[in-house]
């Protein structure tokens, strides 16, 4: 099986704080700090550059960061800088923000654009950096199941081709860890997508065909690789959706 090396570049506290969370070693996790970059920004620069451009050929590159203006700038630094077969990603928080309604001039350096606008964190009687904390928490087990399923867990019918035929050619989408799926939520604005269940000894496989027969019927293009696999250590379900759309 060819594998190929995954990093993940948290700009800022927020971004930094859900990639410094992902649970394994085996991908390279790098963090950037905004106000160093605003104190000495040709010396920050020169070293965003010389990590950058030394990247593994063909690595997949994770920008997680908030949309802020000197968040971009490095961004801008790092896509620049970037081998020009890196597989380049971002994951944008824009919190009560849809991204989906207003394409930003940076996204055609993207291959997929994935954004969370937080709604399912930012409550009126959740304080806001509680709220943050979990959103980080979330999205960065999220990326963990991502990656464990690309990696060790293939039997889940979900591999690189999969994600290749999901993310290719400049898309905009989402991405959920969610234990339970509420369908009256907006799914059906996305167009195609990946959806891994996994599913503990408890809960009957009949379950897990529902909630994928459900997305198969919900997405406008009907267009869904889906897998599923059992832990014992998984009490119900949790499902893993990565949803795209063109912009």
């Amino acid at each position: 099986m060819f594998s190929f090396t995954h990093i993940f570049a948290g700009i800022g506290s927020n971004g930094s704080r859900i990639v410094n969370g992902i649970e394994t070693d085996s991908v390279v996790k790098v963090s950037l700090n905004p106000a160093r970059y605003i104190l000495r920004p040709k010396e920050y620069r020169e070293r965003i550059v010389n990590f950058f451009s030394n990247v593994p050929e063909n690595s997949f590159v994770w920008l997680v960061f908030d949309d802020t203006k000197t968040n971009r700038e490095i961004m801008e630094i790092i896509l620049e800088a970037l081998p020009s077969d890196s597989i380049r990603l971002a994951y944008v928080l824009t919190p009560k923000v849809e991204l989906i309604n207003q394409k930003p001039e940076w996204a055609d350096k993207f291959e997929t654009v994935f954004y969370d606008s937080l709604w399912d964190f930012l409550k009126e009687d959740v304080p806001l950096g509680k709220a943050f904390e979990e959103a980080s928490k979330n999205i960065s087990d999220m990326f963990s199941k991502l990656y464990r399923y690309l990696e060790s867990e293939m039997l889940v019918n979900i591999d690189y081709a999969d994600l290749f035929s999901m993310i290719r050619g400049g898309n905009v989408g989402i991405m959920r860890l969610l234990r339970e799926v509420d369908f009256s939520w907006h799914w059906g604005i996305w167009e195609r997508g990946l959806v891994g269940i996994l599913v503990g000894e408890d809960f009957p496989l009949s379950g897990a065909h529902r909630i994928l027969s459900k997305f198969q019927e919900i997405l406008s293009e009907k267009d869904i690789i889906w897998g599923v696999i059992t832990d014992k250590n998984v009490k119900g379900s949790e499902v893993l959706a990565l949803l795209v759309k063109r912009w």
